[in-house]
């Protein structure tokens, strides 16, 4: 009787430990034991740092781009003001 009980666990526990392993949770524990890789951590950081480098300089672009067009959009708002305005 115990057999049969500690077979019917282990064919459950498969299951189990095979969706645990497959999940985000799995997989963080699975990162922290294998522990930081040797030199993979520093061209992490170097990639990331070339992007955000890039980022900057096209938010910088966009920027003055943004600007550019709130000069462009006043003087089209003063030029389709009322005409009578003007006149006096």
């Amino acid at each position: 009787m115990w057999v049969l009980a500690i077979i019917l666990l282990v064919a459950l526990m498969i299951p189990i430990a095979a969706i645990l392993v497959d999940s985000p949770l799995g997989r963080s524990v699975a990162r922290r034991l294998e522990g930081p890789a040797s030199g993979s951590a520093g061209g992490d950081v170097k990639a990331l740092e070339r992007r955000l480098d890039v980022l900057e300089s096209e938010l910088a672009d966009l920027t003055r781009s943004v600007s550019g067009m709130h000069d462009e959009l006043q003087f089209v708002q003063r030029l389709l003001e009322d005409p009578k305005k003007k006149q006096s």
